[in-house]
């Protein structure tokens, strides 16, 4: 069940105290796409994820590690100026291993940021990367989301009995 539990729990990406994690020694931070920076049916980033990403690019690589295909993230890739890996298939190992070995970060350096524990959460954690959870900021899911969310319903009902995570009790 550890792998399931946030290093980092905020409401949203603009609640993450970016300070601390740079601070922490974070250069690079990973963020899911959909339903983490924008809702599932949107297909351009908005103002102000804009402003936030400008704000970032200052002190973090910004990559876009999400399990859509390139297509997908191509808009994203072009108008917040990041680099994006598609069909990721997070939570497996492979990209973010690909991800180190291209920028040559290590484990302690790099951040992801998403808002399922299944595959966000357990592949950061099965890394070793410093793992932050979010919640989701749209209420629509693709399929493969909502039988994942069915299983987290599960994981959240354990670690809440044991007072570890609960939805809404926010911690840095």
């Amino acid at each position: 069940m550890e792998n399931f539990i946030p290093d980092i729990y905020q409401k949203n990406i603009y609640d993450i105290d970016y300070e601390r994690l740079k601070n922490m020694g974070i250069k690079c931070l990973l963020f899911d796409l959909d339903n983490t920076l924008v809702p599932v049916k949107s297909d351009r980033p908005n103002k102000k994820l804009k402003e936030l990403f400008l704000y970032l690019e200052k002190s973090f690589k910004l990559i876009i590690v999400s399990n859509s295909n390139r297509k997908r993230l191509i808009p994203f890739k072009e108008e917040l100026n990041v680099d994006v890996a598609a069909s990721a298939k997070k939570p497996l190992k492979n990209k973010y291993v690909k991800i180190m070995k291209i920028y040559k970060y290590e484990t302690h350096e790099i951040a992801a940021i998403g808002d399922q524990l299944l595959t966000d959460i357990l592949g950061a954690n099965r890394m070793g990367i410093t793992s932050i959870l979010i919640n989701p900021i749209g209420e629509y899911e693709k399929f493969g989301t909502k039988i994942n969310r069915f299983f987290e319903k599960f994981i959240y009902h354990h670690l809440k009995k044991q007072n570890i995570l609960v939805k809404g009790r926010f911690y840095e």
